[in-house]
């Protein structure tokens, strides 16, 4: 095989898993239609990073758009450990892709905007604008492909420093805020609310 072939099946390759989040990434719009595209209260910043204002998850980039990186790669290592994907990297992309559309779409039911309310600090949640879950998406899509550049071992260290950065800024996390969910704790509120 010369060069300019292995250089062509390589680029190749690297098209397929965007080719296969490219109509997930369609779906999951289809499905959120009727939500608000941008911040409702008319900011045209492309972040917010105040976790206690209207505007977050009404932009583009938020402080939670760490946990979205952190989906990507805390996937792509879960798949890796159980075997799914392994010689794949095309079918990792789309069952990661899959999964974090489905969040997403769930993610703004009334089921979860309503626990998120109940159970977590975000009090003042009323689910993502469509602009912020396409940025959510391609956040998880973007620690997927980190994950898939550094290795498994990189990426459980990147993921514990993603969490830390969190902890240490908004108080809240990915594993912390998959905790409150489940089993909200009133110590733990109370802390974040400090």
């Amino acid at each position: 095989m010369n060069d300019n072939t292995e250089k062509q099946t390589k680029s190749e390759k690297l098209l397929i898993p965007f080719l296969v989040a490219a109509p997930i990434l369609m779906v999951m719009v289809l499905v959120l239609l009727g939500r608000s595209w941008w911040c409702p209260q008319g900011d045209f910043s492309l972040w917010s990073l105040d976790i206690w204002s209207s505007h977050n998850s009404q932009h583009l980039f938020d402080a939670y758009s760490i946990s979205h990186i952190q989906h990507g790669i805390g996937l792509f290592v879960v798949l890796g450990l159980i075997g799914i994907g392994k010689g794949c990297f095309a079918l990792r992309a789309m069952i990661v892709a899959t999964i974090e559309a489905s969040w997403e779409v769930l993610e703004n039911t009334p089921l979860i905007i309503n626990r998120y309310r109940e159970a977590t600090i975000s009090l003042d949640y009323f689910g993502d604008s469509i602009s912020n879950s396409l940025s959510d998406y391609l956040m998880c899509l973007i620690g997927l492909f980190v994950a898939r550049r550094i290795g498994w071992e990189k990426s459980i260290v990147l993921f514990v420093i993603l969490e830390s950065i969190s902890l240490y800024w908004i108080r809240d996390s990915l594993i912390l805020n998959m905790l409150m969910l489940v089993a909200p704790n009133d110590m733990i509120r109370q802390w974040q609310a400090i």
